[in-house]
């Protein structure tokens, strides 16, 4: 009797298990179905009028440059003696391979990209790349006409430059808008509509794959990077949203093979539409300017610099002169916000000072010893180009330091620096600080790229006159249980913050 009822137990437990499966299946397949109708509903059936509307704005460009034939000289080919038989007969045929005789003739050189027109009276944008250089510029339509354009504006930097049909056209062009790219999300789907290959009027979608990518193509990136097929042809084309607007110009593309690898990046529309402003009404970019030389803020400096994180952007020389001077900007400072912007890491700091307006007055937020303050300042010009001042000659004779005197601190000898140093160094007259004189190449201060002729001119942001002001700070730092130091050091007249640690062992 006992074990019947066990065995009946069992199985009512097992048509349990089987019933509780069953709901756990059916519930997770009514899950899976509900997830998929979500995102039948968010995914597009189709591009198709999307690109339809959008294609007749996008243009393909043409480009001529004539550049000068290298002589028959200087072109690759065989050896020949001068003045035998066969010396007339390679050159006359090397210059119908170049297409004309003597090689003095220039050639053109073609290129084709893309662009997108932004204004009915012919205004259209495109990559710096894609017309640099060029003597003819073509805008290819979708419908088949063939307009001359010239030259605007251009901004290296960000690789935007804008077009102007030279012609007025008939009638109003269409025309695409630029989007809110802050908006713009990972995940969402773009276009991009262009000219790869010079295939002509090729659509590709994708979605946002990654935002403010830093691929070192200039001192403002913050590229959009997409997996929309972007390849050669498409740069200067534009990346679009659901809703028909430019959220980026399409710039560079990661490639070991040189076709589409889903590695494309866009500048943002919020960069390019400034930048197409500037250059629509001063043919220029007219971008802000702080006068400040800046390095990203490491674990180890931020323990020399008394912050909490390693955040902001550490200020290693302020120009003469220039807006942070006039603020009060020290070097040493760290600047954590600007105009409202906080500078998370140092390359914030020159975009956000680069797209603010010129003259305006602005709070910025410093970490100067530990301590944050409140500077107001006022942006000046960002000149492009500009000769550098002279460096500061010694006119007088001043009384010489004391020269025998050296001092050993983290594997490295210093003396005081003084005027014969300075002269040879073509350093700053008025600059104090301790000259190094030898470098042990197993040392800490080695290991941190310290070398001979470097001037140390602050420990522990405190300014040092002497080889023993240096040493006793180093050495008072570590008595206080840091476990580096931070250096302030002046190489050639540059000067860049370095964090040396201490060794283990007291072997300095």
């Amino acid at each position: 009797m006992r074990s019947s009822r066990a065995v009946a137990a069992v199985k009512s437990a097992g048509s349990l298990n089987i019933r509780l499966g069953l709901i756990t299946l059916i519930a997770t397949f009514a899950l899976l179905a509900a997830t998929g109708a979500a995102f039948a509903r968010s995914a597009p059936a189709s591009f198709a009028d999307l690109a339809e509307r959008l294609s007749p704005a996008v243009v393909n460009i043409s480009t001529a440059q004539k550049v000068d034939r290298p002589s028959f000289g200087s072109r690759p080919g065989p050896d020949i003696p001068e003045g035998t038989p066969f010396e007339d007969f390679f050159k006359d045929f090397f210059d119908r391979r170049g297409g004309g005789r003597g090689g003095d003739e220039p050639r053109t050189v073609q290129s084709l990209g893309s662009g997108f027109v932004i204004d009915p009276t012919g205004f259209i944008v495109t990559n710096n790349h894609v017309i640099e250089g060029a003597d003819e510029i073509t805008i290819n339509f979708a419908n088949g006409d063939a307009l001359e354009a010239k030259l605007i504006g251009t901004d290296p930097k960000t690789d935007i430059a804008l077009l102007k049909l030279i012609d007025e056209p008939e009638k109003p062009l269409p025309f695409v808008p630029f989007a809110d790219s802050d908006k713009i999300r990972v995940g969402d789907w773009v276009i991009a509509i262009g000219n790869p290959f010079g295939l002509g009027g090729s659509v590709s979608a994708g979605i946002i794959s990654a935002r403010s990518r830093d691929i070192n193509a200039g001192p403002y990136d913050d590229f959009l990077q997409t997996d929309a097929a972007i390849n050669r042809g498409n740069s200067g084309g534009p990346l679009f949203n659901m809703d028909g607007e430019v959220v980026g110009v399409n710039t560079a593309i990661f490639s070991p093979t040189g076709g589409s690898v889903g590695v494309g990046f866009s500048v943002p529309a919020n960069i390019a539409s400034d930048i197409v402003e500037q250059l629509r009404e001063f043919g220029e970019t007219r971008r802000g300017w702080l006068g400040v030389r800046i390095r990203q803020v490491t674990d180890e400096l931020a323990e020399g610099l008394e912050l909490e994180n390693p955040s902001g952007a550490l200020v290693e020389d302020v120009t003469k002169e220039g807006p942070a001077e006039v603020a009060g900007v020290e070097i040493g400072d760290v600047i954590l916000s600007f105009d409202g912007t906080e500078i998370a890491e140092m390359r914030d700091l020159p975009r956000a000072v680069a797209g603010t307006p010129v003259d305006k007055t602005v709070r910025m937020v410093v970490s100067r010893k530990g301590k944050t303050q409140t500077l107001k300042v006022t942006v000046g010009r960002l000149r492009e180009a500009g000769a550098e001042k002279d460096k500061p000659k010694v006119a007088k004779k001043e009384d010489e330091k004391k020269e025998a005197e050296s001092s050993v601190a983290l594997g490295m000898k210093m003396e005081t620096l003084n005027r014969k140093a300075r002269e040879r160094l073509e350093l700053d007259k008025d600059l104090k600080g301790a000259l190094v004189t030898d470098v042990d190449s197993t040392g800490p201060a080695a290991k941190k790229g310290i070398q001979i002729d470097d001037v140390i001119v602050e420990v522990a942001q405190e300014a040092v006159e002497t080889s023993q002001d240096a040493k006793e700070k180093i050495d008072a730092a570590r008595e206080n249980g840091r476990s580096s130091v931070l250096l302030l050091v002046n190489r050639g007249g540059d000067v860049r913050f370095v964090a040396v640690r201490f060794p283990k062992k007291d072997d300095d």
